[in-house]
């Protein structure tokens, strides 16, 4: 999705001719409809999009519980609109001018490590700890009588958590393992996800029981 006619027909030209189908739209608010019609395995998304910002389609998409990998692109470049993007649920932020290698091989990343398939493949089948079962494959679990989803990332960063539960895990680490050796973001991503995670998990998000804190470094799962 990007207003800029001569970008966009030169992203869809790039990525047909590395073999991806193509559905391109230059209006934010037509955009929201077309995804969920076509159902794509990615989204790349403007942020200044002409009646619905990049921002906004992100922000309807996830509350949606749609886990479609997002690319957000911007002439913006200023930290505070990467991390806006990350935190309403974008998987990366390229800023222009960039080069077509370069968003391709961002393209390839998000799709290689791109749910559920990914999921199912390094993860248990279930996760039991305290009052807390989850059912891995459905994305499911409850907590005592609480029922609650899981996104596939969620799920992923809960699954290094618990195979090294009792110990510390940067947040290097866990970014590394879940979004992989090629992210751009910031750890704030990770942190957000956590407060969202807690909030699941947790009898009382803000005294956490078992998603604990390691200041300085990352956090440790107590079982």
């Amino acid at each position: 999705m990007e207003d800029d006619a001569h970008i966009r027909l030169g992203l869809c030209d790039a990525l047909r001719g590395e073999g991806y189908e193509v559905s391109d739209c230059r209006d934010g608010a037509q955009a929201l409809p077309i995804i969920r019609q076509r159902r794509p395995d990615l989204v790349v998304l403007d942020i200044m999009l002409p009646g619905k910002s990049g921002f906004d389609l992100c922000r309807e998409l996830r509350a949606e519980k749609n886990c479609t990998p997002i690319l957000m692109l911007s002439a913006k470049g200023q930290e505070v609109d990467k991390v806006v993007g990350l935190e309403l649920g974008a998987d990366d932020y390229v800023t222009k001018p960039f080069s077509l290698r370069e968003l391709l091989a961002r393209v390839q990343a998000l799709l290689r490590r791109a749910t559920p398939g990914a999921v199912a493949a390094d993860v248990p089948e279930e996760i039991s700890f305290g009052k807390v079962h989850v059912d891995c494959r459905a994305l499911r679990g409850t907590r005592g009588k609480e029922a609650f989803e899981l996104t596939p990332r969620e799920l992923k960063v809960l699954a290094v958590l618990h195979r090294e539960r009792g110990n510390a895990v940067s947040r290097e680490t866990i970014l590394t393992e879940v979004w992989g050796i090629d992210y751009y973001g910031t750890t704030r991503t990770l942190d957000q996800l956590v407060v969202k995670l807690r909030q699941k998990i947790e009898a009382t998000p803000g005294e956490p029981q078992h998603l604990l804190t390691v200041h300085g470094l990352g956090y440790r799962l107590d079982v």
